[in-house]
């Protein structure tokens, strides 16, 4: 009896384990992008307490120092009051580099709440 034979080949294995080092290797060099986001998203929770835009600008570039913040300062920030609330907010773009001419593009925005 002939037994047909069942799974990947060698070639399917390489093919397969490339796309899952090429995802490891992305996800490697986007999650620190979106750590640091988070980081500045908390950062301009807390210099929102200021009252004056000086005040939250100074606050901020003070935290940015202690948590290592490069992709933002305090003059990045646009301050704005909603009511009697400041309202802190801010943009960036990252970009990674793939291969050749080839890059990523990522765009982060928030604000305070």
């Amino acid at each position: 009896m002939k037994h047909q034979q069942r799974g990947m080949s060698f070639i399917g294995i390489l093919f397969v384990g490339g796309i899952l080092v090429f995802a490891g290797i992305l996800t490697a060099q986007i999650l620190p992008t979106v750590m640091e986001y988070q980081t500045i998203l908390k950062t301009v929770n807390k210099a929102s307490a200021g009252s004056t835009v000086g005040e939250v600008k100074s606050l901020f570039d003070k935290a940015a120092t202690i948590d290592n913040i490069k992709s933002v300062t305090g003059r990045d920030l646009e301050v704005t009051k909603e009511g009697d609330k400041t309202v802190v907010s801010f943009a960036y773009t990252r970009e990674i580099h793939l291969v050749g001419p080839a890059f990523i593009l990522l765009k982060y925005d928030g604000k305070s709440k």
